[in-house]
């Protein structure tokens, strides 16, 4: 992918707290070059971004052609953790935009982003990773038992879980209205993590071979400037 350079890949991982979409990434992804893969994560927007609208920061971070982009949740938070909260009264947006409606028309722009990515060489794959509330539990108190892993908690995970239902039902809007044929959605079982890598890897490398990649064919003028050049090593003195 990275040599024919028409090709690339936006793998999007968006879940709750605690249900593995670092060691996901770590694991899945612990095999690729780094010179073609890159990496980003979308924590709170920084005043910059909030002058701008949502998409932009995105845009920012999206994998060059012949790269595989990899996004630790995304724009799909604006229609998440905005709604829940209801951010959006705090947004820089006209009075006018703030309707009921907002998140139909949200989800309407992320379909239409997603499609301009796929209709210009952008492979787009979104997963879900569906932790259950009874098992987030024993991972947040393994966290605080752990020394090793108390950095990786904070009281307000405690406060985003009491949010569960709302996260449940926005999770579900947001997936049903915004799984295309050309952006699908991926809803992967979390529990176990053996089980959540291996369908994650499996998901990637089945799309992958479906592009059915091939290194570049070199053309006749191309081809006779490389053998004058090998000729050129084997004559130096």
């Amino acid at each position: 992918m990275y040599a024919s350079d028409k090709y690339s890949m936006l793998l999007i991982f968006q879940a709750m707290d605690a249900a593995g979409k670092d060691s996901t990434i770590k694991h899945v992804m612990s095999g690729l070059n780094p010179q073609g893969t890159q990496v980003f994560s979308f924590k709170k927007p920084s005043e910059e971004e909030l002058d701008h609208g949502y998409l932009w920061r995105i845009n920012k971070a999206l994998p060059e052609r012949g790269r595989i982009g990899i996004f630790n949740r995304s724009h799909y938070e604006e229609v998440l953790v905005v709604r829940v909260h209801d951010l959006i009264k705090y947004q820089k947006l006209p009075d006018e935009v703030k309707t009921n409606d907002i998140w139909l028309r949200r989800y309407e722009q992320i379909n239409n982003f997603e499609k301009y990515l796929y209709e210009n060489g952008t492979i787009i794959l979104k997963f879900f990773l569906h932790v259950s509330k009874e098992e987030q539990k024993q991972r947040f108190l393994e966290r605080i038992e752990d020394k090793s892993k108390n950095w990786k908690f904070a009281e307000g995970d405690i406060k985003e879980r009491e949010h569960w239902n709302e996260y449940q039902k926005c999770y579900q809007e947001a997936i049903s209205a915004t799984s295309k044929d050309h952006a699908p959605w991926y809803i992967i079982p979390a529990d176990k993590k053996w089980f959540m890598r291996l369908l994650v890897s499996e998901i990637i490398v089945k799309k992958m071979e479906s592009l059915d990649l091939k290194y570049p064919e070199l053309s006749k003028e191309q081809l006779d400037s490389l053998d004058k050049c090998k000729q050129m090593l084997l004559n130096e003195k």
